[in-house]
């Protein structure tokens, strides 16, 4: 039987939390493991799944993010801040919470970072050089049901299709281990190295396909379509989480939806990147008193 998870509220309480690096591990060629820790993180309430939190990384001259408000008012204090001087922020995906030593596991891809002298995004950057005792913040849930959890199979869901490359792969991993027994999921991830796999616990009835992608032809191919092309669905009720690059992302819920039969409401679709972007900036926001709920809508510029 599929599992399947309430609507998001529509509140979720977050709460600024000061982190330190505690540990740094190499996955793969394409993927760090960084192990922060704090004061009050038993606080912290990771909905699993895919759950989503805000990481403020400092600039490069700064020791720690430089912030003018964590009240209330943080967003448009943040927004006014001189952009030399303002924290860079970015989402990312709970791995792993452990309350008991207060510690919570975030994967990063590297995406061109893969080696300190390399490119890549900020975050990547910042990752590939983390070392224990950095500082920095982060703006994460304080209630397990929170909006930050985008994952919610509803009732009548007899099957759950997946997609997503290796920016997606935390994500994947929390949803597959989150999934009851006996559900039946269909898992298509994309990755840029055979040595970038990784072994997904689950309790569910999972086929997992795993892609390694052509670096060569990767600005004109689309092997996950492709994939979804070619494969035979299950029967019954399908709900599909797809998320990674962001003109993929478009594709496959176009080709579910129009192809593959699957109504567009039971496909929840995140691009985390766009191919050749340089820049991310965020519009929209949304504060609670009681705590802060972001509605961002992501907008990327070459």
């Amino acid at each position: 039987m599929t599992t399947t998870a309430a609507p998001a509220p529509a509140t979720a309480p977050f709460r600024f939390f000061d982190v330190h690096v505690v540990r740094s591990r190499r996955l793969s060629p394409s993927m760090v493991r960084i192990t922060f820790g704090g004061e009050r993180l038993a606080e912290l309430a990771s909905g699993g799944r895919d759950q989503r939190f805000k990481l403020f990384l400092p600039q490069p001259h700064q020791d720690r993010p430089v912030f003018d408000d964590t009240g209330d008012g943080w967003y448009p204090a943040w927004r006014a801040q001189d952009p030399a001087e303002r924290a860079v922020m970015r989402s990312y995906t709970i791995r792993e919470q452990r309350p008991e030593p207060g510690e919570f596991d975030v994967d990063f891809a590297l995406h061109g970072a893969e080696s300190a002298a390399a490119a890549g995004g900020p975050a990547s950057r910042w990752a590939v050089r983390a070392r224990p005792g950095d500082r920095l913040t982060v703006l994460a849930p304080v209630v397990e049901d929170n909006g930050g959890v985008d994952f919610r199979p509803p009732a009548g869901t007899d099957w759950i299709l997946i997609t997503g490359d290796e920016t997606a792969l935390p994500a994947i991993a929390g949803i597959l281990s989150w999934l009851s027994p006996g559900t039946r999921a269909k898992v298509w991830i994309e990755v840029a190295h055979e040595d970038d796999r990784q072994q997904l616990p689950t309790f569910a009835d999972a086929d997992i396909t795993w892609i390694v992608r052509d670096a060569a032809a990767a600005a004109h191919h689309e092997p996950v379509l492709d994939a979804l092309r070619a494969a035979e669905l299950p029967e019954g009720t399908p709900y599909a989480w797809i998320a990674g690059e962001a003109g993929t992302v478009k594709a496959v819920r176009r080709h579910l939806v129009s192809h593959g039969g699957i109504d567009r409401r039971a496909v929840k679709f995140t691009g985390y990147w766009r191919r050749g972007a340089t820049a991310v900036y965020y519009k929209h926001h949304r504060a609670h008193k009681n705590g802060y709920y972001i509605v961002c809508r992501l907008v990327i510029e070459s």
